[in-house]
């Protein structure tokens, strides 16, 4: 029989895939000698079954859990329901990988009127009944909440008016009768709700709390968190059943989360913070401002010189930064999580190089602790530090997550969301954020808060993204309703500029210049190392001397795609361009492309210059030319170039006419029109030629050009076009006297070339995958339009991630390894390379690695993600788990 229910003390943290991440660190814990209160796990098979079997727990899963039950009471000599010793539970959600925030927890399960009054008999002290109620009072409202699905808004409510009546700021204020009347309005609201009493049977809230986590692992933001992380959906979540202890109990009792470095800046020091008479809810939750966990040193040493040695204990073994959760329950220490601890980009490295330095790991273990994504943090503007120190600050908050933000503020997710897909920048301003939050925090530059402290929901959550965080802002009164963020005498409005400093928690009511981030010091060092360990090599895509040298800084190994189509949009190119258009004849045309010949060469001459040496794939023209005019309904435009080029509106309006296409994506563009218009391929040509020429003449580079023929289906359009270029190439190196090594190609971007690309590697002497097009033509469907219809396809699970962003593995992925098996067999020396915004997600160079390709392609800033991407698929390769 398969077991589904395992004891902390049966497992270990290898068992991570079945018992979650928190359950295999709850177990090793346990092995390890420290105190955790002994419970049990529910496994992630059972999650499955639990959706296999139509969201119901089996007859077999609930006897086991039955049968832990019983073990655990005798472990800590309590009875569950019992109103004598009762046993009270947490019932907490643990996935294989970390997701903080984002499935649920419900704390004191198992109590009821009569194991209250039970555990109040037992000890009469006033704040021990207190302590009951309070207890009492948040099980209702978690259990409502996570479990009945009744909101949390109208029991923090209710809370509010009992301590408005009492003149109170803190729930901590309020006394015993305070928080009985909490627990009777609480139940009669329940009951309005839901039209039954509260539910009373412990071994009732114990199962449907079991299923309630299993649910959340399915609510969504965990499923958008998942998507955002390539967390996939069927690794479901374990359950970790676990005896209370409590930090509320009394002022001898605590809750807190300390980290063994700080998780922003990587310094070695404890870091965390803690609540006096408190759950771990407070902490997180940002209700109340904790203490630094310094503090606990005076107020609880012995407790802290205890921490502090777990701590130490438990980097040494796990050879890593840790994120732990503990409770003190009357002076007593208590630890409930371990795991290796979410930290922003900056501090992932720091800690990756100290820990090499500090003899714990090697160079390559140091490369897979930073996760590619995160470099996204490092690579972007920084405030300019002359406008920085011109701008006046309106507050300070925390500094929760490093980096600079600049934006439009919001005040609720959705808005922040629906403002940044209008291309605003935007800064989400919050009371204090929750997990619903999750998509507006993901859209916005930065991230205010007016409440929590360094482990609050916004900041974990924000390190987490590389997103800029300042949280416990307490100088800000947030009113949502008003649309308004109050500092003092100052009042901003929705789409007020605001500019947050992650790295010094300090705001200003102002936009501030920024400027771009540069790689060196550790950043520089784990490169290094990356770089060392990777085989696959990376190139960019850039159309400009300006990108070039940006991704030359980043350490691209050279351009493995010009768009050539970017350099004719300007000024006197696109007159040019629009000429060679409307032109009637080839000679009319070729006097037309004589205007664009100059700029052409003269982008290629500094893009070479910018490169040093390094090579350039050149793709040949490949938008349909109707890009290149105006709508029909823009009358001034047309009346402007009909103007400007000395021809009639009419001729202008008969060739958009002529130019219009009902698919444009699949029409006249890439190699038809050099197959149609060859003098636009001899131009590009000449221009290819003689800028390496030139170059090569006045800086001694070596320059071996690389032309790549777009949109090929068959090898005779290949080969037709091919010999243009070579025809022209030649004959150009003989006017100059000066002979280059050409290298010409294709680009992979349609099946059919896939397909035949055996017949296609006897023409082309590098193969260049255009993931983009060929996962629209492999899919049938447009990327402009695939965003109205994909988060049907999400929310039904037919598709996990988005395959414009995440290369599809399982069919276009099978076309490229295709393709490159086949271009392989006809030339084995053939080059391949991956190009689009593909070759700079980790995944999908992962799947390159895997597939032999020499090269990725993407944009500039992810140049260094793509690097260090490499080097983890050949690190992982080489460990066996690739």
């Amino acid at each position: 029989m398969t077991k589904y229910v395992y004891l902390f003390k049966e497992g270990n943290a290898n068992m991570r895939n079945l018992l979650g991440g928190k359950g295999a660190n709850l177990a090793e814990m346990t092995n390890l000698g420290m105190p955790v209160p002994q419970g049990f796990t529910i496994t992630t098979e059972a999650c499955t079954r639990y959706y296999e079997d139509g969201k119901s727990i089996g007859a077999d899963i609930q006897e086991q859990i039955d049968a832990a039950l019983c073990k655990i009471e005798e472990i800590n000599g309590k009875k569950f329901g019992d109103a004598k010793t009762p046993l009270l539970v947490s019932v907490r959600s643990g996935a294989r990988a970390s997701m903080p925030g984002m499935m649920d927890t419900i704390l004191n399960l198992g109590l009821n009127d009569e194991v209250a009054a039970g555990l109040i008999a037992g000890n009469p002290d006033p704040k021990f009944e207190r302590f009951v109620f309070d207890s009492y009072r948040r099980f209702i409202q978690m259990f409502s909440d996570v479990v009945m699905e009744i909101p949390k808004k109208t029991f923090e409510v209710i809370i509010d008016e009992i301590k408005e009546k009492k003149g109170v700021a803190n729930d901590i204020d309020l006394d015993v009768n305070d928080m009985k009347e909490l627990v009777a309005r609480f139940k009669a609201y329940y009951k309005e709700q839901k039209g039954e009493d509260f539910p009373t049977d412990p071994k009732v809230q114990l199962m449907e709390a079991v299923k309630a986590v299993f649910r959340s692992w399915d609510n969504p933001r965990a499923i958008y968190y998942r998507r955002m992380n390539d967390i996939p959906s069927d690794w479901g979540t374990a359950v970790n059943v676990q005896p209370m202890v409590f930090g509320n109990l009394n002022d001898r009792s605590g809750t807190g989360v300390a980290f063994t470095r700080d998780p922003a800046t990587g310094e070695k020091k404890l870091f965390g913070e803690y609540l006096i008479n408190a759950q771990g809810e407070d902490v997180v939750a940002g209700i109340r401002t904790p203490s630094k966990i310094a503090q606990l040193e005076q107020d609880m040493p012995e407790v802290y010189a205890q921490f502090k040695t777990i701590a130490e204990n438990l980097e040494k073994h796990y050879r890593d930064m840790q994120d732990m959760e503990y409770t003190i329950e009357n002076g007593k220490l208590y630890m409930l999580q371990t795991r290796n601890g979410k930290r922003t980009a900056a501090a992932a490295i720091k800690i990756a190089v100290d820990l090499v330095n500090e003899g714990m790991i090697t160079t390559d273990e140091a490369v897979l602790k930073v996760e590619p994504k995160q470099l996204d943090a490092l690579l972007h503007p920084q405030f300019n530090a002359a406008a920085l120190k011109k701008a006046k600050e309106i507050a300070v908050g925390l500094a929760a997550s490093p980096g600079a933000a600049c934006g439009m503020i919001y005040f609720t997710a959705e808005e922040a969301v629906a403002a940044a897909k209008t291309g605003k920048k935007v800064v989400l301003v919050r009371q204090e954020t929750s997990p619903e939050d999750i998509e507006g925090m993901n859209h916005s530059q930065g991230i205010l808060t007016a409440r929590g402290g360094m482990t609050s929901h916004a900041a974990v959550v924000a390190r987490g993204m590389g997103t800029c965080c300042v949280a416990g802002c307490n100088t800000l009164r947030v009113d949502e309703e008003k649309k308004t963020a109050t500092f003092g005498d100052l009042v901003l409005h929705e789409g007020d500029w605001m500019s947050l400093d992650g790295s010094t928690g300090k705001v200003y009511a102002e936009a501030i210049e920024t400027e771009d981030a540069s790689v060196s010091g550790d950043f520089a060092t784990l490169m290094g190392w990356a770089d060392a360990a990777r085989k696959l090599q990376v190139r960019t895509n850039a159309d400009n001397p300006r990108d070039t040298a940006q991704a030359v800084k980043f350490g691209a190994q050279g351009i493995g795609l010009c768009r050539t189509e970017h350099m004719f949009f300007e000024g006197e190119r696109i007159a040019a361009m629009r000429e060679m258009i409307l032109s009637e004849t080839e000679e009319q045309r070729r006097t037309a492309l004589a205007k664009i010949l100059p700029y052409q060469k003269g982008d290629f001459k500094a893009m070479y210059k910018a490169l040093e040496g390094r090579p350039m794939t050149v793709r040949y023209l490949d938008p349909p030319l109707h890009e290149f005019l105006p709508a029909k309904s823009m009358t001034a435009e047309i009346e402007s170039i009909a103007k400007e080029l000395g021809v009639s509106v009419e001729k202008i309006n008969a060739k958009i006419d002529e130019l219009h296409e009902f698919n444009p994506m699949m029409g006249f563009r890439g190699c038809r029109l050099a197959v149609q218009y060859p003098e636009i391929a001899e131009m590009q040509t000449r221009a290819v030629i003689e800028a390496a020429i030139e170059v090569k003449q006045e800086d001694g580079y070596d320059i071996h050009p690389e032309i790549m023929i777009p949109l090929v289906g068959a090898v005779k359009e290949l080969a037709y076009v091919k010999k243009v270029v070579v025809d022209t190439a030649n004959k150009v190196m003989e006017e100059k006297g000066v002979q280059l090594d050409v290298k010409i190609g294709t680009m992979i971007e349609i099946p059919r070339a896939a397909i035949t690309a055996d017949e296609i590697a006897k023409e082309a002497e590098f193969f260049s995958f255009g993931t983009y097009d060929l996962t629209q033509m492999t899919f049938g469907f447009s990327r402009d339009d695939a965003g109205k219809f994909l988060p049907a396809y999400y929310d039904r699970k037919i598709y996990e991630s988005d395959p414009f962003a995440k290369l599809d593995q399982e069919g276009v992925g099978k076309l490229v390894q295709m393709a490159a098996k086949l271009g392989r067999e006809t030339r084995p020396d053939i080059k391949l390379g991956i190009c689009g915004e593909h070759g700079g997600d980790p995944a999908s160079v992962m799947f390159c690695h895997k597939v032999g390709l020499n090269y990725v392609s993407c944009s500039p800033f992810r140049v260094p993600i793509a690097r260090l991407a490499a080097a983890h698929a050949a690190i992982l390769e080489k460990q066996g788990q690739l």
